[in-house]
C-alpha cells in the first residue's frame, strides 16, 4: 500500500506557519521573508512534500513555468543561456521547461506547440530562422515573451535581446586591419540569420572602407564537416587567405579543420579571429583571438524583460535591448606591420593568461526605443 502523501497543512504545522504562507512560498503569489521561506522548504523536504503543478494550474488558471526554446542544446552558447535562465527563474520560484528545434522550422513548430500546451507564464525563444514562428505571432498579445539572438530588433513582435552584431564584425575586421592584414576572408554559416548578416556586413564594410575592395564571403553552413569541405574546395581554386574571420563556432571549426588538413600553420600562414570565445579556443597551443558575446548579460537581460512583461502586461510597445561584444586577444593573429608598436589601449584588460587580453567594445549596451 502506497504511503499517504503529506498535505500542505502538515507542512505548515511542521514549519510553524500558516497554510497561506506555504502556498505563497510555492506559488510565488506573495513575497515571503527568507527565514520563513527557508523553514517551509526544509519542512517540505523533510516530509517529502511536492507541489502538484497540474492541480495548482487547474485551481488558479496559471502556472509558475517558463518555457525556453533554443535551436540546439549541444551548442555551448545556447546551453549557457539556458543554464543562466534556469538559475534566475528558480530563484524567483519558477520552473523551466526547455526544448530544442534542432535548427528545423518544422521541428520548431512542433516544439512550440508542446511548450505552449503547458500554459507557461512566459516564453524566451531563440528562433531557428529569420522568420518569426507562426505560433508566436498568434499569441503575441496574450503571452509575455522575449526573443533572443537570431532576431531582427526592428519590427519585432516582442522584446528582443541581441548584441550589436555590426559592431562585433567591425571589431574583428578592425583588429586584423590594425595588424596589417588585407587578404581577409569572412566565413559565415547562413546569411539569412540577421545576426550573421549584420556581423558580415559590419566586417566587410570596414574592410572595403580601409582597402578599397570588399572581401570574399564564404557560406559554410551549419555542419562542420560540410563547411570544412566547402572551405577546402575554395582553397583548391585560391591561395590560402592571409586571415579569416569566422562568424560562428561551427564555421571556426570548419576553417580550422580545412587548414589542419592542408597543414597550414596558424598564424604563420593564416590568421584567425573566431566568434563566441568557447573554452576550447583558449585550450590550444595557439589560442584563438575571438569575439566574446556577453552571454551572462544576455540571459540576465532576457529574464528581466520577461519579468517586466509578466508583471506589467503586454500593452507597452516591444522594446529591443542591444548589448556589446568584446575582443579577446590571443595568439592567432600575426602582426604583419612590424613598424607599428603593439600598443595596449586604455580599454584593454590583461586577463593574466599567457598571450590573452580583453578589449572592451565602445558601448556599454543600450535599450533602443
Amino acid at each position: 500500500m502506497a504511503a499517504k502523501k503529506p498535505s500542505i497543512r502538515e507542512v505548515a504545522a511542521y514549519a510553524g506557519v500558516s497554510t497561506a504562507t506555504v502556498s505563497n512560498v510555492f506559488s510565488g503569489r506573495k513575497p515571503v521573508n527568507e527565514e520563513l521561506k527557508k523553514s517551509v522548504l526544509e519542512a517540505a523536504q523533510h516530509l517529502g512534500y511536492h507541489i502538484d503543478r497540474a492541480a495548482s494550474q487547474l485551481r488558479s488558471g496559471r502556472t509558475r513555468i517558463i518555457a525556453v526554446l533554443v535551436p540546439d542544446l549541444t551548442d555551448t552558447f545556447f546551453a549557457t543561456i539556458v543554464s543562466r535562465l534556469e538559475t534566475q527563474a528558480f530563484a524567483e520560484g519558477y520552473d523551466v521547461i526547455v526544448a530544442s528545434s534542432h535548427d528545423d522550422p518544422s521541428v520548431e513548430s512542433s516544439r512550440l506547440k508542446a511548450l505552449l500546451s503547458w500554459r507557461p507564464a512566459g516564453l524566451i525563444a531563440v528562433p531557428c530562422s529569420s522568420s518569426t514562428p507562426a505560433e508566436l505571432i498568434e499569441i503575441e498579445k496574450r503571452l509575455p515573451m522575449v526573443l533572443v539572438d537570431r532576431v531582427a530588433s526592428e519590427g519585432a513582435i516582442a522584446d528582443t535581446v541581441t548584441i550589436d552584431n555590426r559592431e562585433a564584425g567591425q571589431i574583428a575586421a578592425g583588429h586584423l586591419l590594425e595588424h596589417g592584414h588585407r587578404d581577409i576572408v569572412i566565413a559565415v554559416s547562413n546569411l539569412d540569420f540577421p545576426p550573421i548578416f549584420e556581423r558580415a556586413e559590419g566586417a566587410a564594410d570596414l574592410i572595403a572602407q580601409r582597402t578599397g575592395a570588399r572581401p570574399v564571403t564564404l557560406k559554410l553552413g551549419s555542419n562542420m564537416e560540410l563547411g570544412a569541405r566547402t572551405f577546402s574546395d575554395w582553397m583548391d581554386r585560391n591561395a590560402a587567405p592571409g586571415a579569416v574571420i569566422a562568424l560562428t563556432n561551427i564555421t571556426t571549426l570548419s576553417v580550422l579543420s580545412a587548414l589542419a588538413e592542408r597543414r597550414i600553420a596558424i598564424p604563420e600562414k593564416t590568421s584567425i579571429v573566431a566568434f563566441d570565445d568557447y573554452a576550447w579556443m583558449a585550450a590550444r597551443n595557439t589560442g584563438l583571438t575571438a569575439i566574446r558575446q556577453p552571454v551572462d548579460r544576455i540571459a540576465e537581460t532576457a529574464w528581466k524583460r520577461l519579468q517586466l512583461r509578466m508583471d506589467n502586461g503586454m500593452e507597452a510597445p516591444a522594446e529591443p535591448s542591444v548589448l556589446n561584444a568584446s575582443l579577446v586577444e590571443r595568439d592567432s593573429v600575426r602582426d604583419l606591420d612590424s613598424r607599428k608598436p603593439h600598443a595596449v589601449g586604455n580599454d584593454a584588460q590583461d586577463t593574466g593568461l599567457s598571450g590573452e587580453r580583453i578589449l572592451a567594445a565602445s558601448g556599454q549596451g543600450k535599450n533602443v526605443h
